[in-house]
C-alpha cells in the first residue's frame, strides 16, 4: 500500500511560563493514497498542533512525518516552505484568496512559488481546468468581492489542487458556509476523493467529519481513537 502521509511518534511541546507544554504526545498515523481522514478533538487536544505539522507550518519537537517517501521532520525554513508551496494543498476557513486578483489569478498563486518558472499555456489551460471542475467556469474574471462564500470556497479548492499535491489539507472548509452551501463544498470534496484525491479535514462538527472515511479523535495531545467508516477505494489505495 502506498502511503501519503506517514507519522511516526511525532510530539511537539512548548515553553510556556517556565512550564512545559506537550501539544503532541506521540502521535502516530498512516494514510494511504486515496483515503479521507477527518481530524477532531475538544480545544487543546492538539489537533491545530498537527495540523500545522501536516501543513509544514512547524517542525516537530520529535519523531519522523513522512510525505511519501521524505522525512521531512528534520528540513530548514526554506525547504517546508518549498514543500508546502509544490506537494501540499491548503483549504482555508477564511478561503485566503487575494482581494486584487481575479479567481483565475488566486488559482494560479501556488504555480508562481514552483521553482521561479514563468506560467506556460498548459499551466493556464490547467487553471481554467480546475475553475471548470469546480463550477466556476464562469467566473473565471470575477473578483472575491463578486462572489458568494461558497464560490470563494471552490476557487480555494480549485488552487489548492493546481500543483496535484500529495493531499488536500482542509482546516474547517465549511465553518463559515451555510447548511445548503456547506452541503455543496462536502459533495465537492467527496468527489475530489473519488477521484483518488487524499484528504485531511480538520472540523470540529460531527456531521461534516461523517462524510470521511475515516474519524481520528485526538484528546490530550494523543490518539483516543481511530475509527474507519468506508473502506479505501482498492484502484487508489
Amino acid at each position: 500500500m502506498n502511503f501519503a502521509v506517514r507519522i511516526e511518534n511525532l510530539c511537539k511541546f512548548y515553553y510556556l511560563g517556565g512550564e512545559v507544554v506537550h501539544a503532541l504526545a506521540g502521535v502516530s498515523l498512516d494514510i494511504p493514497q486515496g483515503d479521507y481522514l477527518a481530524i477532531m478533538g475538544p480545544s487543546g487536544s492538539g489537533k491545530s498542533t498537527l495540523l500545522n505539522l501536516l501543513g509544514c507550518l512547524d517542525r516537530p519537537t520529535s519523531g519522523n512525518f513522512f510525505l511519501g517517501e521524505d522525512d521531512v521532520s528534520k528540513l530548514d525554513d526554506d525547504q517546508l516552505s518549498q514543500i508546502r508551496a509544490s506537494r501540499i494543498g491548503f483549504v482555508f476557513q477564511s478561503y485566503n484568496l487575494i482581494q486584487q486578483l481575479t479567481v483565475l489569478e488566486n488559482i494560479e498563486v501556488p504555480l508562481h512559488y514552483r521553482d521561479h518558472t514563468r506560467l506556460t499555456p498548459e499551466d493556464r489551460q490547467r487553471c481554467r481546468d480546475l475553475a471548470a471542475l469546480v463550477g466556476l467556469g464562469n467566473r473565471l474574471d470575477h473578483r472575491p468581492s463578486q462572489l458568494s462564500g461558497g464560490q470563494q470556497q471552490r476557487a480555494g479548492i480549485a488552487r489548492s489542487l493546481i500543483n496535484n499535491p500529495y493531499f488536500v489539507l482542509a482546516d474547517e472548509p465549511t465553518g463559515n458556509l451555510d447548511s445548503v452551501t456547506t452541503g455543496e463544498i462536502l459533495q465537492l470534496i467527496d468527489d475530489l476523493n473519488a477521484t483518488g484525491k487524499t484528504i485531511i479535514m480538520v472540523t470540529h462538527e460531527e456531521e461534516v467529519a461523517q462524510r470521511a472515511r475515516r474519524i481520528v479523535r485526538l484528546r490530550d495531545g494523543l490518539i483516543q481513537s481511530d475509527v474507519r467508516m468506508r473502506e479505501l477505494d482498492p484502484q487508489f489505495a
